[in-house]
């Protein structure tokens, strides 16, 4: 075996040398500038590395135990802003420390082959990491200034146990909002377990009050009386009487806000309207939804063609069907495009994962700055992120008030606040607090799974005739009412 030159394993050497010096900066970097290069450089970047580590575990193991306070981090706009500041200047830093580790391996001194190998090694490692924590920073920076569209302040108290959100779907025109409010649905949720009940108010509802003492209350003693004007109409007339609402920022909204509370007799805390295209953008981020799609759905109609259908089965839609199913009209009613929306709410909560949310969370959050206007302050969403949580592990109860038990164009409000009152009684185990009266519809299979609601009396579950025809995509029809709108059940409703 020939003796390989004494110039020739020098050369190696000084390469393997070069290559050892960068993957101890890899790894623990300032360890090359302890080992041959400025030991106090070395000294600083090791402790900082040291504190870096020790933070990050003892922040997880934090995190492990306390998921609220791992929460409480995540939607700080401040911990974002540091985070950001950190990852920049630790990707320059370690930056610095490669080519600091490249240049005490003195290139000059290998053999041309290797003298490019280790540029080419330093280089990946160099644009890897660094790259890797810029990115980091990019995604802070997105998160604050997603966080940022909130307004201040930190959570307030609930009334009665619960938090009642109002939910409002925008008209979804190119760029408008508009306060053409297209869809209204409260949630009221549980401030403990996350329980959640829907309420869906139909936009076509007439003479209907408003809240005592409100700006609206005081134009309309009698309540919503006017010709023509139905709950979607309340943000239009108040944007020809502009002059009664000043100080306020969002008029449109806080008048629909009085006007629900009038209606429900429930107090809201929050109001978040969404714009249905950002909500085709958001499914789309979440990674699409599954949903049992009873019948076919027209894609258009109303004005425009029908360009296409959703077709029946159990189909996981993108952003753009997912939408069409929520609001599509075309052979249908306004009631029964309410039962299907309820199916699209309760699919999202049950199916979007944490993981779903980390692995999308940029393309996530670009959706919800678009579709999202909100007076929900930063300092409630980790609490509310926390019941959402809860939320997916409980059965989603839902309430509409549209025929055949309400009369729209004359609603019987003491009906309706007992309805209301039904459902959340219900939905907090308390069954004997409901008073006598219809109770919700309830899916075939719930029975055929041993439903724990006993027969008879006002906890009776009844199934009306023709339960098992579908019209307009959900289950029932206008005349017996859609499953979907009023059940403990939204979930296996649909």
């Amino acid at each position: 075996m020939p003796q390989i030159p004494v110039d020739e394993r020098a050369a190696r050497v000084r390469f393997r040398r070069a290559l050892t010096l960068m993957a101890f900066t890899l790894v623990v970097p300032g360890s090359a500038q302890l080992i041959a290069g400025n030991r106090a450089i070395g000294r600083l970047a090791l402790r900082v590395w040291l504190f870096s580590l020790g933070t990050l575990l003892a922040v997880g193991a934090w995190s492990w135990f306390d998921k609220g306070f791992a929460l409480s981090l995540a939607f700080s706009p401040t911990v974002m802003l540091v985070i950001r500041l950190y990852l920049i200047v630790g990707a320059l830093g370690w930056a610095a420390l490669f080519v600091d580790a490249w240049r005490i391996g003195q290139p000059l001194s290998l053999r041309l082959p290797h003298r490019r190998a280790v540029v080419g090694v330093n280089g990946i490692l160099c644009f890897s990491v660094a790259g890797t924590m810029l990115f980091g920073a990019h995604l802070a920076a997105a998160q604050r200034e997603w966080l940022t569209m909130f307004a201040d302040g930190d959570l307030g108290n609930a009334n009665n146990g619960r938090y009642n959100i109002l939910l409002i779907g925008g008209d979804s025109g190119n760029d408008r909002w508009g306060l053409r409010t297209d869809s209204m649905t409260v949630a009221s949720v549980d401030a403990t377990t996350g329980r959640t009940v829907m309420i869906g108010l139909p936009r076509n509802m007439q003479n209907f009050p408003f809240r005592e003492g409100s700006v609206m209350a005081e134009q309309f003693p009698k309540g919503f009386n006017c010709d023509g004007c139905y709950l979607n109409g309340v943000s239009t007339w108040v944007g020809d009487h502009a002059d009664l609402f000043k100080g306020s920022e969002n008029p449109g909204i806080d008048a629909t806000v009085s006007a629900i509370e009038g209606i429900t007799d429930l107090d809201i805390n929050y109001w978040v309207m969404v714009n249905m295209r950002g909500f085709e953008r958001l499914v789309n981020a979440f990674g699409g939804v599954t949903l049992n799609v009873r019948q076919r759905i027209p894609v258009g109609g109303l004005g425009d063609d029908v360009t296409g259908y959703i077709e029946p089965g159990k189909r996981k839609l993108n952003g753009h069907d997912a939408l069409w199913y929520a609001r599509a009209r075309e052979g249908s009613d306004d009631y029964s495009r309410m039962a299907r929306q309820k199916c699209v709410f309760s699919a999202l909560v049950s199916q979007v994962s944490p993981a779903q949310a980390l692995t999308n969370f940029q393309e996530i959050a670009k959706a919800s700055s678009a579709m999202i206007q909100t007076d929900i302050p930063g300092g409630a969403l980790s609490d509310f992120v926390q019941l959402a949580m809860r939320a997916r592990t409980q059965k989603i109860s839902s309430v509409s008030l549209v025929p055949p038990r309400i009369n729209t164009a004359d609603p019987d409000i003491d009906l309706v606040h007992e309805m209301i009152g039904n459902a959340i009684d219900r939905a907090e185990g308390d069954r004997k607090a409901a008073k006598q009266g219809k109770a919700p519809v309830q899916p075939k299979e719930d029975a055929a799974k041993g439903d724990e609601t006993p027969k008879g009396g006002d906890e009776a579950t009844e199934q009306p005739a023709g339960s098992g025809t579908v019209t307009g995509g959900s289950l029932g029809s206008r005349n017996e009412g859609y499953q979907a709108n009023e059940t403990d059940d939204v979930a296996a409703a649909c």
